[in-house]
């Protein structure tokens, strides 16, 4: 088998595995990603196959920032991946449960794009793409991670299949004109009206300008009109049928969730 069928074959058996909703299994060893410049080619297959369903990739995400979730899946850096357009969904939204395995979601910062970042433009900096961003607006991530053993999960893996994005929940839009500062912003999620958990953003311009190099090196870019997630404010959590979850973010205002 030639590397190119190889790379194809990984992205089809992550996407028939997520069609027939079953549990989340790295790839089998004889199709495995040898590299990370193949884990992509195979997360760039997969797309292939997921947009006819889930609509044009209309965002970005980043995944894997702690060192916490790096050292368990033996990795030193961060993974990228796509949003579909068909998968954002803007606040308050009502999401069913059975339209996920299992869904757990990520408070964030989403940025806006109204210019684009082409890859002939690259390296980006974070104030190289900052004034490419025309708003910022709190954003739940939905992660589809169909119950997988996070101890056995191989990054080469979660990178093909899409580092499980589900989808995202965006909150009204800020301009950047009335944007507060971003750097360590503070944000609060309560789920049935009780405060579950608080945190405060790191940079989301400098992940911008890490997911915008990503694609370069890639050969893409990414486009005006873009909602890109820059990263967890709160650590991961599970949700159920009959919670309600609202993330709110110092000055841009809340992201509401329910899953019936």
């Amino acid at each position: 088998m030639d590397d190119a069928t190889r790379i194809r074959e990984a992205a089809q058996f992550l996407w028939t595995a997520r069609q027939r909703r079953e549990r989340y299994v790295n790839v089998p060893d004889h199709l495995r990603p040898r590299s990370l410049a193949e884990a992509y080619a195979a997360q760039a297959a997969y797309h292939a196959l997921a947009e006819p369903v889930y609509g044009p990739i209309a965002g970005a995400k980043i995944a894997t920032t702690t060192k916490v979730m790096q050292q368990l899946m033996g990795i030193d850096h961060p993974c990228g991946g796509a949003v579909f357009a068909k998968t954002i969904h803007p606040s308050p939204a009502t999401l069913r449960q059975a339209d996920f395995v299992n869904l757990r979601i990520e408070c964030e910062i989403a940025l806006r794009l109204g210019e684009d970042l082409p890859a002939a433009a690259a390296p980006w900096r974070r104030d190289s793409v900052l004034p490419a961003v025309d708003a910022a607006m709190p954003a739940f991530e939905l992660i589809e991670d169909r119950h997988a053993d996070y101890r056995q999960t191989d990054a080469r893996s979660l990178i093909a299949d899409n580092c499980w994005n589900g989808g995202i929940v965006v909150g009204a839009p800020v301009a950047r004109g009335r944007l507060p500062e971003l750097v360590g912003i503070a944000g609060r999620m309560t789920m049935n009206g009780k405060q579950a958990a608080e945190g405060r953003a790191e940079d989301p311009y400098a992940t911008l300008a890490w997911l915008a190099n990503l694609e370069a090196e890639r050969g893409r870019g990414l486009k005006r009109g873009m909602a890109v997630i820059t990263g967890s404010v709160i650590a991961t959590l599970s949700i159920a049928p009959g919670d309600i979850a609202d993330f709110a973010v110092d000055g841009l205002g809340e992201a509401v969730l329910k899953v019936i």
